[in-house]
């Protein structure tokens, strides 16, 4: 399968395989053609970025460095690809993440109620402190300040599995590959998806997504002028208006149950049911209601109560049908253009782009009023709004937003967001270090402890 061909030699050509042809198709990364060229590009521009004007300093004319550190990264990405392919993403993303998610929600909430009283040392205690203690984690300071030697073992630990001897043996290409990778995580990554505004921007764009895919309302046609009197004409109007509206809305439920029953179908031939129930309703259901605090509103409570139950009734089906949908929203077209945007994000010239000014106060301040009054549109949501939002549905909305709103708290959501992945990832990773990752393994010893969270919140020693 060819990947990059032609007369025209791309900046991976280049770069990192000048020795191949130009006609000649690159080494294939992952199972798509094309975004085996996307990561081939992302690769180069990172390596442009970051080892190339140091690295041309002390050997000028060397052409074999750069290639040396793509086999590795490719080492490492295929792995990641052949590992993804195994990991059960249903449970990861609709269980275990979503657990993770709801007690961020609690601790956040439990260590607001605890300010100004004695477990706060009587005030003098901060939010991000009362909030550190209820979910210590040793990589992050109370403040949100980063370990950097945590993520240095990190990475290491991940190129041992991922690479063979030959190629993690070397320290050269490891130790540059692994300050890339620390650097990317500790300076570019975290630091920025861990602000409230840019948590509130990213919800807005989803919601904004949303609206433009929802499906139109039936036409309506417009309101007849009032007529002083009764006339025959007015009769006429009033029944073909009606008839319309009926017509619209019975198109609108013919497409809607056309839609169902194919993804009915879809889901009955291509996932067949699990063994036994998974119930992968049930920690969204709970998200929910810890987000937008259900349970404190009767009918809010009524209708948790009353999804809880339908959704334990149809597991079987939900069991399949959940996963369908996030295969979907996973699907390659839906990576390729998640790599694209980040391509764009960290290297917008092919450069890496100058650090992106940090919205005023005032622009934060209005991207959280922007969520709080976004309302969905339609009229059936409209009208149950009020019956999960509450009376006020601002004031639910700006209580929701408040568990998200301090960065040092959302340090902590991350990384036990990234530990929960990379142990599913690399589960050897919570091995102690008597077990290895096989026969020849000789686990390096960090100078610390690091500790991995578990699916289930446990802390799992990993060196």
């Amino acid at each position: 399968m060819s990947i990059a061909s032609g007369r025209t030699r791309t900046l991976a050509n280049r770069l990192l395989f000048p020795a191949l042809p130009p006609d000649e198709s690159l080494p294939p990364l992952v199972g798509s053609p094309e975004l085996s060229a996307e990561l081939y590009d992302f690769i180069a521009l990172g390596l442009r970025a970051y080892v190339v004007p140091w690295w041309s300093r002390l050997s000028r004319y060397d052409k074999e460095f750069l290639p040396e550190l793509t086999t590795v990264l490719a080492e490492v990405i295929r792995e990641f690809d052949g590992r993804l392919q195994a990991v059960d993403m249903p449970a990861l993303l609709l269980r275990h993440a979503p657990t993770l998610i709801t007690q961020h929600y609690r601790d956040f909430r439990s260590a607001q109620r605890k300010l100004a009283t004695s477990y706060a040392s009587g005030g003098a205690a901060s939010l991000p402190q009362l909030f550190h203690q209820l979910q210590p984690h040793m990589a992050v300071s109370y403040d949100g300040r980063l370990d950097t030697e945590y993520f240095r073992q990190l990475v290491d630990h991940v190129l041992r599995v991922c690479l063979p001897p030959a190629d993690y043996n070397p320290p050269a290409e490891r130790l540059i590959v692994r300050e890339i990778l620390v650097k990317l995580l500790l300076n570019d990554i975290v630091p920025k998806i861990t602000q409230p505004w840019f948590i509130y921007s990213s919800i807005l764009s989803l919601l904004q997504l949303h609206d433009q895919a929802r499906l139109p309302d039936p036409p309506r046609s417009p309101s007849p002028p009032a007529a002083t009197a009764f006339s025959f004409h007015t009769l006429l109007v009033l029944v073909l208006s009606a008839i319309q509206a009926v017509s619209g809305a019975c198109l609108v439920l013919i497409n809607t149950y056309k839609h169902a029953l194919g993804t009915i179908k879809r889901v009955n031939t291509s996932h067949p049911a699990p063994a036994s129930p998974q119930h992968y309703a049930d920690a969204p259901l709970s998200l929910l209601a810890d987000i937008l605090s259900l349970p404190h509103r009767a009918a809010a409570a009524t209708l948790l109560s009353t999804a809880r139950l339908a959704a334990h009734f149809s597991a079987p089906f939900l069991d399949r049908l959940l996963p369908h949908l996030l295969a979907a929203q996973l699907s390659p077209a839906s990576v390729l253009a998640l790599t694209r945007t980040a391509k764009r994000t960290l290297f917008p010239n092919g450069y890496p782009g100058p650090t992106p000014i940090e919205p005023t106060p005032d622009e934060q301040a209005l991207l959280r009023a922007r969520l709080v009054a976004w309302r969905p549109a339609g009229a059936l949501p409209a009208r149950l709004l009020p019956l999960l939002l509450g009376p006020d549905p601002s004031h639910t909305l700006d209580a929701a937003l408040d568990p998200l709103s301090s960065a040092p708290c959302n340090v902590h959501l991350v990384l036990f967001l990234l530990d929960l992945f990379l142990l599913e990832l690399f589960p050897e990773l919570a091995l102690p270090p008597s077990a290895g990752t096989g026969p020849d393994a000789e686990p390096s010893t960090p100078s610390h402890g690091s500790s991995f969270v578990g699916r289930d919140g446990d802390s799992l020693a990993a060196s």
